[in-house]
């Protein structure tokens, strides 16, 4: 059975004038457009593509990767709306679409939602919904303080970012532990700094205590050979040129340059680090 908002490993049947037909074990098929046709294949070639729904809700196919599947998640920007649901961008032609039924709240055009995808019963479209009490919660804790973790950044807020901790809890990552570029929609790799009682869940994008000195030293020691021995910024720097070059905090870049330095790795000036011959 061909399976609409997840990806498919079907067969090349025939061609048309519009595209290919791929079909299924089952004699399911469905058309992949000509702007998506290989340049080289044979009638019998297996391909894999994604399956959703055409402007007609008919299933159409594309070899373009969309930034969600069926039960997963992502944060997407909502870019329209009508009387009956907003549009979102998640990186096919045709936008997904949130019936109002769908959202947690009202969309609005140029805010971010974290969404799942799924085929509707109904219509067999493709469609998307905010309301994700059952896949996103702190009702459980299954992370521990220090652990590595996935995060998905998903809402801009006053002090920080609101995100999705491994697809599952809900936490924030505060401006203060910010050194490097984050952005709405990213997925990047943090660590758990403190559990509250009541469930909340705070993240750092770095690692706390010694380990975070280590990991940041050999990161320094990368830099300053990609950047020919000598990394331009140093004790004096000030700290958001040192944020900048390094995507650390200033506390944090001296105390690994001082680890590098007491293994003889770098020399340390003013205003640059160098490697020690």
């Amino acid at each position: 059975m061909i399976r609409v908002a997840n990806y498919n490993r079907l067969t090349i049947a025939r061609k048309t004038d519009n595209g290919l037909y791929l079909t299924d074990d089952a004699g399911g098929e469905v058309l992949l457009p000509n702007r998506y046709v290989p340049e080289a294949y044979e009638i019998g070639d297996e391909l894999e593509v994604f399956v959703y729904t055409d402007s007609e809700d008919r299933p159409v196919a594309t070899t373009e990767r969309p930034k969600v599947v069926e039960g997963g998640i992502a944060a997407l920007q909502a870019v329209g709306f009508n009387a009956h649901g907003a549009f979102l961008d998640w990186g096919l032609p045709k936008d997904l679409f949130v019936p109002k039924r769908n959202q947690q709240a009202p969309m609005m055009v140029g805010e971010w939602y974290v969404v799942t995808v799924y085929a509707d019963r109904v219509t067999g479209r493709a469609v998307g919904s905010s309301k994700l009490n059952r896949i996103i919660n702190n009702d459980e804790i299954t992370v521990r303080t220090k652990e590595e973790v996935d995060i998905l950044v998903a809402v801009r807020k006053p002090k920080g970012f609101r995100v999705v901790i491994n697809d599952r809890h809900w936490g924030m990552l505060y401006d203060n532990q910010i050194f490097t570029d984050v952005k709405l929609g990213m997925r990047m790799k943090a660590y758990v700094r403190k559990i509250a009682e009541d469930g909340r869940i705070d993240v750092s994008l770095q690692q706390e205590g010694f380990d975070q000195v280590k990991v940041a030293a050999e990161e320094i020691l990368r830099m300053i050979d990609e950047a020919g021995g000598v990394l331009p910024v140093g004790d004096k720097s000030d700290p958001e040129e040192v944020r900048m070059t390094t995507g650390m905090s200033k506390k944090i870049f001296k105390r690994a340059v001082g680890y590098l330095m007491s293994h003889g790795k770098v020399e340390n000036g003013d205003l640059a680090v160098k490697r020690r011959k």
